[in-house]
């Protein structure tokens, strides 16, 4: 079906037709048009998003916990969004859009084309039929004049008044309008013959051969159209694998999120290391004496001066430390807290000394480390200009090695700073580490105190062998085996005849251990890390080593484990809970 056959009197009609389709095109190009717009106004506002929320400065610390990491994923996973909708506004740019600007362009000349050729064909056809027109106008007025002229001729031959020579007269005229009548009617006749065959040529050749145009045209545009739709859609498919990956790590992101593992890294990041205050002591009015004065005034104060988080500043420890001894024999902690103590550009001491003793051990260790990358990084520079230097004594040429002296000297006296601060700062983390032991020991916080602990006056004071009031003893709550505020709680699966008071005076402690029965094993434990055993009652393991747990911790960082020693026996002791991965029984 064609429309030069079909629609051969429609040539109107099908100009406008083109016409409409052609702007219906240019419509559907300025909705792609628009459509890029928004496209890349959306990836830019994800852009503007992505960008306000990024992690602050002061805000890094936090996102060491899960869901701030899987956040900052999110937002990785949304900007790589904002590109796959900025691809797909350059590809709707240059593939659909320039080419439906092209293809307008191209229709609207051939249509113009086709339209131009297509008027002058009807004009030529319209002015042929005008002349026929004239032709049979001509002839039907030379043949009514014929006509006449032979019917005043039979009148003047008939009539005898007339002389000869008007007959003759008459009929010369007769004669020539006859003539002329004749050729009018060849004249018409051969209008009519070309009037037909243009007409033929015109409806069965010429205006089909436009009418075909103008429908490869129209068929062109729609086609085109067709072709653009899917581009459009192209577009939009070939990144859904990105943005598919994109919103699956999305998914994986809040799949990471581990509210256990923050909550331990809440513990980590907050704990102080501090332990909790112990009983406030009975104070007997009748038996007020100076001594119990003075330690009921310390107590109070070492209670109401907690700082807003439930820890104590540096200042109180060291009070803490001076009532309570728990430090006193501790030679390196003393010779580090001799060194001088300068303060940090964020206002803190030098060996964070003011922190809490978790906190500081933190800190000192980020410092180490970043102090050792400091030293990495200016060794590999010192390096570079001995090599330097050394390019330059083998070819002076390339220039004087004495130049590299001063850099040599300058780095090298970096170096060695960063050497004595590293050094430095190991001795505040050893003496931070070597409190905490003492603070921790497991021994400490689970020996049985069989009596050789003094037991407490309802005052808080302390007696010896001689009776006498012991005011050291008095102070220290440390020597209390129940107290929450030493740490150092008396475990229910320890061995019979531990706890406060207890009657067995003369029986070691580590006795005890392998005098009792041995206990039930809760479950098995896999070492993580190797364990070197530097205080009382631990024991050293090595790392990928199984052992039984017989007691879990209380609660102070320790757990108590077994193993079976050879043919001596079961050896049991405690390891740090975070170096074993334990596997409990059902």
């Amino acid at each position: 079906m064609s429309w030069g056959t079909e629609l051969w009197d429609q040539y109107d009609n099908l100009a406008l037709h083109t016409q409409k389709g052609i702007d219906f095109l240019d419509k559907y190009g300025n909705f792609v048009r628009d459509r890029c717009a928004i496209e890349l106004e959306y990836a830019s506002k994800l852009r503007r998003l992505v960008k306000n929320y990024q992690p602050k400065k002061k805000e890094e610390e936090d996102y060491e916990y899960t869901s701030w990491q899987a956040f900052r994923n999110v937002l990785k996973e949304i900007g790589d969004l904002a590109g796959q909708r900025e691809i797909v506004a350059e590809t709707l740019q240059a593939k659909v859009i320039h080419g439906i600007s092209l293809l307008s362009k191209n229709l609207r000349d051939d249509r113009k084309k086709s339209l131009t050729e297509g008027a002058q064909l009807t004009h030529t056809l319209t002015n042929q039929i005008a002349a026929l027109e004239r032709a049979k106008r001509n002839y039907d007025k030379s043949y009514r004049d014929a006509e006449k002229s032979i019917e005043n001729y039979q009148k003047a031959d008939a009539d005898l008044n007339l002389s000869r020579a008007d007959v003759e007269k008459h009929k010369h005229n007769m004669t020539m309008k006859c003539q002329q009548s004749d050729d009018s009617k060849n004249e018409y006749a051969n209008q009519l013959q070309k009037s037909n065959k243009l007409q033929q040529t015109h409806y069965e050749t010429s205006l089909p051969e436009v009418f075909n145009r103008l429908q490869e045209i129209d068929e062109k545009r729609t086609k085109g159209l067709k072709e653009f739709i899917k581009s459009a859609a192209d577009a939009e498919s070939s990144v859904a694998p990105i943005i598919a990956r994109c919103l699956e790590g999305i998914v994986k992101a809040s799949e990471s999120i581990d509210e256990k593992e923050d909550s331990l890294k809440v513990i980590e990041r907050y704990k102080s290391g501090f332990t909790p205050p112990t009983d406030i002591p009975f104070e007997d009015l009748s038996k007020v004496d100076a001594e119990s004065s003075n330690y009921s005034s310390q107590n109070n104060l070492g209670i109401n001066n907690m700082t807003q988080k439930g820890t104590m500043g540096a200042t109180k420890l060291k009070k803490r430390v001076g009532i309570f001894g728990i430090f006193g024999s501790n030679k390196l902690l003393e010779a580090c807290i001799t060194v001088k103590n300068t303060l940090s550009t964020d206002g803190m001491k030098e060996d964070f000394s003011d922190l809490p003793p978790n906190q500081r051990r933190k800190k000192l260790m980020a410092k180490i480390q970043e102090i050792q990358q400091k030293i990495t990084q200016e060794t590999a520079a010192y390096d570079g200009l001995v090599k330097m230097k050394g390019v330059y004594e083998a070819n002076t040429m390339l220039g004087d090695p004495t130049t590299v002296d001063a850099q040599l000297n300058e780095s090298g006296s970096r170096l060695e700073k960063l050497k004595s601060e590293l050094k430095k700062f190991k001795m505040y983390l050893d003496a931070a580490n070597n409190a905490q032991m003492m603070q921790h020991s497991p021994q400490q916080h689970r020996n049985m105190y069989n009596g050789q602990r003094s037991s407490r006056h309802s005052n808080g004071s302390g007696e010896n062998e001689d009776g006498e009031d012991n005011p050291d003893d008095a102070g220290s709550l440390s020597s209390s085996s129940a107290s929450p505020e030493s740490g150092l709680g008396t475990s229910h699966t320890s061995l019979p005849g531990s706890g406060q008071g207890s009657a067995n005076d003369n029986t070691h402690p580590e006795d005890m251990y392998y005098e009792a029965e041995l206990l039930q094993p809760l479950g098995t434990c896999k070492a993580l890390y190797p364990f070197d055993a530097t205080s009382e009652g631990s024991i050293p393991m090595a790392e990928g080593e199984e052992l039984q747990v017989i007691e879990l911790d209380q609660g102070d960082g320790w757990t108590r484990v077994r193993r079976m020693c050879g043919a001596s026996g079961w050896e049991e002791g405690f390891v740090p809970t975070s170096y074993i991965e334990s596997t409990l029984y059902a």
